[in-house]
């Protein structure tokens, strides 16, 4: 292979590399805004949500759809397990001693 050959065999490469990373760094960007972009329409559908809810719950708005009165069901029964949970956590962070998780205290040995 000549010099010159050489030369222009290895530019190609260089440049079929270049356009490869450029479409690659512009794939990248569009994916972050993507990512950026259905971050924001999750917390827009949570949020409308959570909007929804209070309304249902205030008398604002009734609907009687069963897949709403199921998830209505649900958001109401995890609040009560969360705020048994918390429950629980105070009681934890305030107990004193090993006996904190459910674990009595070991006999005491002493004198034996």
């Amino acid at each position: 292979m000549e010099r010159g050959e050489w030369k222009t065999r290895v530019q190609e490469l260089l440049n079929v590399c270049h356009e490869e990373i450029r479409k690659t760094t512009a794939i990248g960007k569009k994916m972050l805004t993507a990512s950026k972009t259905n971050t924001c329409l999750h917390e827009a559908y949570e949020e409308l949500g959570k909007l929804f809810y209070k309304a249902i719950e205030n008398g604002e708005i009734e609907w009687q759809n069963s897949k709403s009165q199921d998830l209505i069901k649900t958001i109401r029964s995890c609040q009560e397990d969360l705020d048994s949970i918390e429950q629980e956590v105070q009681r934890i962070k305030f107990a004193a001693g090993p006996e904190v998780a459910g674990i009595k205290n070991p006999p005491d040995n002493k004198g034996q």
